[in-house]
Order: C-alpha cells, then structure tokens, then sequence
C-alpha cells in the first residue's frame, strides 16, 4: 500500500514523497524529523492506529492530514473522529484494509493532497474545540449550549448586503446548511450550539460519499441538543431536526398537505461532481415561496451553492450567511457565495448559530 501510493506521486509536478512509514509511531518520528507539508495516513495501522497518530501529530507537530479509510461502518465512525481531530479531509479505499486496487482513487488523492499542502497550520491547532462537546447531552436542558469563547470579531464579521426589509420572525422558516472540505468540524461548531427547542427544520448538504454521512449524523446527535439524522424518503420534515443529504442522493423537499416531506433523488446527475449538491438544495427550495430561508454556506472547495442562492434570493425572502475566510479550512464555496453580493452577513464559524438565531428568536 505505502509503494503503491508514493507511486501515485512519482511523476507530479510539485509533489515529492519524501518518505514513509510502517505504524504510527514511526510516523511520528518521521513527521517531527523531516516536517513534510502533507502526510497520508490510514485509519488502521499497527502499534498506534491513525486515531491516536492522528491526535498525537496535531499536539506535537500539526501538519495537514488526508486520511484513507476503509469503506465499512466502523471505518465510517473512525474517519469522522478523524475529521474532529484535525485531519483536512479522506479517501476512502475501494478493496478494504488491504486495498489492492487502491489506483482507483489515484486522482482523488491526488486532488486532496494538492488541496491538504494549501491549508494553514494555525487552522490546524483549532482542532481541540471540538473535544469541548463531549459531555454536553449530560447538561441541563437550560444550560446555554454555547459553551466555545467568542472570537474577536474580525473585519470580515460585517454585513455586506442589506437585509430584506419583509423578513419577519414570526413567519415559517427553514435553514438550509451548505458545506464540503472542513464541513465536520465546521458543522459541529454550528449544529452543538443550537438549543434542543430550535423553532426550524435545518436541511444539510455535506459533500460526503455514500455510507458516511450517516456516521456523521449519528456523531452529531449524539453532542447535540437538536436531533440531527441521516435524510429519509418520505419523512416529515420537522423544525428542531436537522435532516444531513445521505451520499449519493440529492435533498429536497415536497409539500404534502399542511407539512412538508423529505425527497431523495439518485435519479438527477451529480451537479459538478457533486451528489449531494448545494445548488440542487437551494434550487428545489426555492419554489417553496411561503417559507422564510436562512441560507448557510460553509467551507468548502469550489463553487457550489453559489447559483443556488442567486436562485433563493430570486423567488422569497432569504437571509444569507457565509462562513468567514479567517475560519474557513477552504475559502472556496463562501467566496463563491460573497462574491455573487447576495450574502447578508460573513461570519466565523463560532458565531454562524449565533448568527442564524438572530433572524429566528
């Protein structure tokens, strides 16, 4: 496996594999030695697996981190914990633990190494906030959940777009939540802060493949105060509950009666690449005319979403909010969204629940 990928790097450019490891702890080692600018890792290794690597790298010498997982429940879970404690993003092997056919994801690698290299290292050292939530089921149902200190406001905290005069806090909302590189960490700064009586459903597209996105929202219920759960067909859409896009389908939403229900479409084309898509999201929503949208827009690589919410905006009353670029593992999919001069407000990520509330309480 450790031949087989430095390979994948043997003919690139501007990337050179200068060495490798055989378990954790010789990893360590290395990294403290030979201060490389990205390092793959396997979610499974011997003497000291990649979770415990992984935490020890970010404490002693942070460095941008891509995992490879293997495509199984338990893989599932470990690459989520993984994402908390500071890995930028993962690969998942196609053939399990020993992936023979691992040139399958040659390209995505590839990708997600050139993107890894381009990361700040003090965006990095962020990663133990995130440890701060473990116990927060356990506290009282009155305690604030908001238990990460604020951060300076910043230049970028600004409004930069005026606020529909017509939005009113009394009408039905609906947030949609849109986000890709960076996107666990990122939601669970958001989705924790949010109190258990939140008075809209959340609807959210995190670009993930198939079967982790359900590891993922388990992990998010489980430290949070709304229920958060994998998207199904044909349930009732219901306000303090966020609905997360299964991989591989597009979310969207259908009227029925009164209430409104979930729909998942694999039918549809990804949208540049992408199955769940922001834009797909934003554009079905759209025709739902009644409903007031807070629409969010995280960090992320590329521009998806940003054509969604000219869409919102177009066709009802919509608040937009992107995540800022001192927060952002990615500046890509907010930038995208500014830059359209469509977003209301650009804030970091610990103050987007903060944010969202405002145009809610």
């Amino acid at each position: 496996m450790r031949k087989m990928i430095s390979d994948f790097f043997k003919d690139h450019p501007t990337i050179e594999v200068i060495d490798t490891a055989r378990n954790g702890k010789d990893a360590i080692e290395k990294i403290q030695q030979l201060k490389p600018d990205v390092v793959t890792m396997d979610v499974e290794m011997p003497e000291l697996n990649g979770l415990e690597t992984l935490k020890c790298i970010m404490d002693i010498s942070p460095v941008p981190v891509v995992m490879l997982s293997s495509f199984t429940e338990n893989g599932a879970k470990q690459t989520m914990l993984a994402m908390e404690y500071g890995a930028v993003d993962f690969v998942t092997k196609p053939g399990g633990t020993i992936s023979l056919d691992i040139h399958k994801v040659k390209d995505e690698l590839i990708h997600k190494v050139e993107l890894a290299a381009k990361v700040p290292i003090e965006k990095l050292r962020k990663h133990g906030s995130s440890i701060k939530y473990s116990y927060i089921k356990n506290m009282p149902r009155g305690t604030s959940a908001g238990i990460s200190e604020k951060q300076t406001v910043t230049e970028s905290n600004r409004s930069i777009h005026p606020v529909q005069t017509k939005w009113s806090k009394t009408s039905e909302k609906i947030v949609l939540i849109g986000t890709s590189t960076g996107g666990p960490r990122a939601l669970q700064q958001v989705i924790t802060k949010l109190p258990k009586a939140f008075p809209a459903p959340i609807l959210i597209v995190q670009h993930m493949p198939p079967g982790f996105t359900k590891s993922l929202a388990e992990r998010l219920n489980h430290i949070s105060y709304v229920q958060v759960k994998e998207a199904e067909q044909g349930e009732k859409v219901e306000a303090g509950t966020a609905y997360i896009a299964p991989g591989g389908f597009h979310l969207k939403m259908k009227k029925v009666g009164s209430h409104y229900e979930i729909v998942l479409d694999d039918k549809e084309p990804p949208r540049a690449g992408h199955r769940p898509s922001v834009d797909v999201l934003f554009e079905n929503i759209s025709q739902f005319e009644e409903l007031d949208k807070i629409a969010v827009i995280m960090t992320g690589m590329g521009n998806d979403g940003s054509k969604g919410l000219m869409t919102l905006k177009r066709t009802g009353n919509v608040i937009a909010i992107a995540e800022s670029a001192e927060t952002c593992i990615v500046f890509g999919m907010p930038k995208a969204a500014i830059e359209t001069q469509f977003v209301d407000e650009v804030v970091n990520v610990d103050e987007i629940a903060e944010t969202m509330l405002k145009y809610l309480s």
